[in-house]
């Protein structure tokens, strides 16, 4: 048998570490040491304050004012008064024109809005009436009449109901814009 070499390197052999002897020795102390009592100086802050200074005084020199200028303040002043006292009226009557433009504007949109669900009732009554006229139906014939007939009565009323809805639309946008014009014209009138 061949004898194998191993061709990696031998390693060093690891130091050991090796124990101190233990002997009777004695033990060595470090030295207390004692911090001298010191103290410390007492310091305070300086307080700050804000610098309190006096408002001066103007006073108004004493002088007479000449009638002609007290004259003429008390005329401004009574000018002012009298043209607050329009303009607070003014507001006042704008106010309320607007309150009933808006009551009547709000009543004539809600009473349109009845007379379309009263339309809407009235034509999807007569749909279903010529439903059942074409479900009882017995020929061709019948369903073409029915439907010709329907619909000659559906153009009708129709026109009729749209008719009616323009008028009322018309007759609300008046009755609306009505206290407006009138609000109008008297100021005009008053200015």
């Amino acid at each position: 048998m061949a004898e194998t070499v191993s061709t990696t390197p031998k390693s060093k052999p690891k130091p050991v570490a090796i124990a101190a002897p233990v002997t009777d020795s004695p033990k060595f102390e470090m030295p207390k040491f004692e911090m001298p009592k010191f103290e410390m100086p007492k310091f305070e802050m300086p307080k700050f304050e804000m610098p309190k200074f006096d408002m001066p005084k103007f006073e108004m020199p004493k002088m007479e004012v000449p009638a002609a200028f007290r004259e003429l303040a008390e005329k401004g002043i009574a000018q002012a008064k009298g043209n607050y006292d329009k303009m607070k009226s003014t507001a006042e009557q704008t106010t309320d024109m607007l309150e009933e433009t808006y009551t009547t504007a709000s009543a004539g949109c809600s009473g349109y809005g009845l007379k379309l669900i009263e339309t809407a009732r009235t034509n999807s009554n007569a749909a279903f009436d010529l439903f059942g006229q074409l479900l009882t139906a017995k020929s061709y014939s019948e369903v073409v009449e029915s439907t010709t007939a329907y619909m000659r009565a559906q153009f009708e009323t129709l026109t009729a109901q749209a008719k009616d809805l323009t008028e009322h639309a018309q007759k609300v946008a008046t009755d609306t814009v009505e206290p407006i014009k009138e609000s109008f014209s008297s100021m005009s009138k008053a200015a």
